[in-house]
């Protein structure tokens, strides 16, 4: 890594202490990307440093990880709206261990599920009829850097497929980015939110259940998404909602151990029952079509 320019102590700090394999290595990524973007660094310069600390973080991280962490930083680093200001509490650990001690795992979730798919068919195309009804923009994606807004008929046929889905509808197939380059990913063609996706990077797929249950006391949960590797997503719906009341949510929901960066309203989710890059289906375990409107 570059060493002519020195680092400043609080961006030392945070790559100097790389979280393990389940405690949030994930996010430590984005993080440090984004810091080392902050400090001047080249894209050569992140990749080294975020490929060293994946080196000894006790699980295998693909470049695409890497490269995706890198990217999706680096807007963000320079963004300097009250959203990106956002600051979001720490994880409570005792509350989170306290919601986990119910017991309530995966199967449970699944049990509850008005609508259950126990065949080994995608059933994307019928979820995203119910989520996103009527034929609106949809932007959709194989990965971060593949994606793209078409009408949801044009999409007909071909969800099972991807990868990755913005959780709410687009208002026209291009827009903005901040730098002012057309896009069909931006937020000025990202309509308003119509669902929230809590994504947790630490804890197991029992203990996640456990606190996507917790939450949907709070909230309408949707769906529930596993990521095809070590996360599941719950999808809340919250179409007119006021702001305040949302962001309340989620600021309670990251006490519990929830992934912040899906915070943005244009962020990528999981595509239900699509297909991740590691050719895993992201399947549904859980489905309330009763609680969309």
């Amino acid at each position: 890594m570059n060493s002519v320019i020195r680092l400043p102590q609080w961006a030392a700090d945070i790559i100097a202490n790389p979280p393990q394999s389940g405690e949030g290595f994930h996010l430590w990524l984005f993080r440090v990307a984004r810091a080392l973007w902050k400090c001047g660094r080249t894209e050569t310069d992140i990749i080294a440093t975020l490929e060293n600390a994946a080196s000894t973080c006790g699980r295998y991280v693909s470049a695409r990880e890497i490269e995706d962490a890198v990217r999706n930083s680096r807007t963000s680093a320079f963004q300097t709206t009250s959203a990106q200001r956002q600051s979001w509490p720490s994880v409570n650990a005792e509350q989170r261990e306290a919601v986990i001690a119910t017991g309530f795992g995966l199967v449970d979730l699944w049990e509850i599920s008005p609508i259950r798919f126990e065949d080994a068919a995608a059933h994307t195309e019928r979820i995203i009829d119910v989520l996103f009804p009527g034929n609106p923009w949809l932007c959709v994606g194989a990965s971060n850097s593949n994606f793209k807004t078409r009408r949801r008929e044009e999409l007909r046929g071909e969800l099972a497929s991807l990868a990755l889905i913005v959780p709410s509808p687009m208002t026209a197939r291009t827009g903005h980015t901040r730098e002012g380059n057309e896009s069909e990913h931006s937020l000025e063609n990202t309509a308003a939110r119509r669902f929230l996706v809590i994504e947790q990077d630490r804890g197991t797929i029992d203990e996640q259940s456990a606190i996507l249950y917790h939450l949907a006391e709070r909230a309408p949960l949707a769906l529930a998404v596993h990521s095809g590797s070590k996360s599941l997503h719950g999808w809340f719906y919250c179409a007119d909602v006021a702001a305040e009341k949302v962001s309340r949510f989620f600021r309670y929901a990251t006490s519990l151990g929830a992934n912040p960066t899906l915070w943005p309203r244009l962020q990528f989710a999981r595509m239900p029952d699509g297909l991740r890059d590691n050719a895993n289906r992201q399947t549904v375990y859980f489905f309330n079509p009763g609680v969309i409107r």
